[in-house]
């Protein structure tokens, strides 16, 4: 059960606290059962109370989870351990496809906008008690959106996508509560639900989207929030297209209660248009980042929803962080302004060129891959460990799927930013080879 581990502690803090260290240094790996809570407590000389604290403390955290009568065991994918322990050493000498970094020649020259985000920020010094969302971010902010589809409603700003939607599901969720998220989906995204004591339940994606029959079941069965990719999803590149947004808003319609939580990934790198979900219920939130476009350290991402959403986003901001830097807001409401450079037409061009060229190459070769949108391609294998060391051993590193799936088929996700022309052929040959089941061989 737990092997040479001997969980420790006397009240329920610490108790979890020690689960969790064993959790985190890989010696209570994933599906580890734990102790009955009578057994434990005997062991330790404590109230069966405090270890049933105990493990509801680890269970809201995430950690673990509890299957009926076969007790509680460690969750797959615990956050104290996360998705991206699963990241593969990239050798010396091959090439790596498996960051989803963006093509930093396709990122814009920010100093121009910097200085002169500090050169205002030395006239007008932003100082406690100035408006969390700098005027300028809220101008071109709302223009976009507007333009964009989006529902009008108040602005909020947040250090990122991740962040933003951590906040929302925290203004209204509780740990225990069901969460509906895409599988395949970003993996940052599936290790911050059980984080904060959620429940996922995965709705399948196709190239158009999540499937509307799926989102449909998750919410009849209980789901109180539905997470949906707009555009360059990751790591399908799925995005939303206009018959399956007027599905998704048919189910969204049959479950008003639902909080919607979308997430504009493919803002200024993808050329496809949006289709937005937002407003379709009571409680909503719209994202749209800038890690992509401009560059994952511009921590920033710009927020929209219905008014109690905002309101207790920027309500539990004023708590912690207060606000984003208005250096950081000033800077990209110009780079959103005038992008200078390679521009988003620019990045979005060159992106769609190497996944239709990338994805061409693999038909032509019998593979079936998906790349829609984004920076991504996605190509299903029987085995994603085979699959992944033959591309390494032909010097190719891409991304197991396992970082991004909860019950999806098997797949490997290929980056395509650092691709050239040249890398096409030689690339295709090697996925080709990878993905073909192994042959099967009689040894006497």
């Amino acid at each position: 059960m737990l092997g040479d581990y001997r969980i420790a502690g006397r009240r329920a803090a610490e108790i979890a606290a020690s689960v969790e260290s064993g959790v985190g240094a890989g010696r209570l790996p994933p599906g580890t059962s734990l102790p009955p809570m009578r057994e434990l407590a005997q062991r330790l000389g404590v109230n069966p109370n405090t270890v049933a604290a105990a493990y509801r403390i680890l269970r809201e955290r995430g950690v673990i989870e509890t299957a009926g009568r076969r007790g509680s065991r460690v969750r797959a994918s615990p956050p104290t351990t996360g998705r991206r322990a699963s990241r593969i050493e990239v050798p010396s000498g091959a090439r790596d496809l498996s960051t989803g970094n963006p093509d930093p020649g396709l990122l814009p020259d920010l100093a121009p906008a910097l200085a002169a985000a500090a050169g205002r920020g030395a006239r007008e010094p932003v100082l406690y008690g100035c408006a969390p969302v700098g005027t300028a971010l809220e101008r071109v902010a709302r223009t976009a959106l507007s333009r964009d589809g989006v529902p009008a409603g108040p602005l909020a700003v947040t250090s990122g996508a991740l962040d933003a939607i951590e906040r929302v599901l925290a203004a209204h969720l509780r740990p225990g509560d069901t969460v509906a998220v895409e599988d395949p989906g970003w993996g940052s995204l599936l290790d911050l639900v059980p984080a904060l004591g959620l429940t996922a339940v995965p709705v399948a994606v196709d190239d158009e989207g999540p499937l509307p029959a799926d989102a449909g079941r998750a919410l009849r069965d209980g789901a109180r929030a539905l997470l949906v990719t707009a555009r360059a999803q990751n790591p399908t590149g799925a995005a939303v297209s206009a018959s399956r947004a007027r599905a998704l808003g048919e189910v969204l319609a049959a479950h008003p209660g639902t909080l919607l939580v979308e997430d504009d990934h493919g803002h200024g790198i993808v050329d496809l248009p949006l289709h937005p979900l937002a407003g379709r219920t009571g409680h909503w939130a719209f994202v749209r980042s800038t890690a992509k476009s401009l560059g994952p350290d511009l921590r920033l991402a710009v927020l929209t929803g219905d008014p109690v959403t905002v309101d207790r986003v920027q309500g539990r901001q004023r708590l912690g962080p207060g606000w984003v830097s208005h250096l950081l807001q000033d800077t990209v409401a110009a780079l959103w302004d005038h992008p200078g450079g390679a521009g988003p037409d620019d990045a979005a061009g060159s992106y769609r060129e190497r996944r239709d060229a990338l994805l061409r190459e693999l038909a032509g070769r019998g593979v079936r891959a998906h790349g829609r949108s984004g920076m991504n391609v996605w190509v299903p294998v029987p085995d994603e460990t085979s699959a992944v060391a033959a591309l390494l051993r032909d010097g190719w590193a891409v991304a197991p799927g396992a970082r991004f799936r909860l019950a999806s088929p098997p797949g490997i996700r290929v980056t395509v930013s650092p691709l050239s022309a040249q890398d096409l052929v030689p690339l295709a040959d090697a996925l080709a080879k990878a993905v073909r089941p192994a042959v099967a061989r009689r040894w006497d």
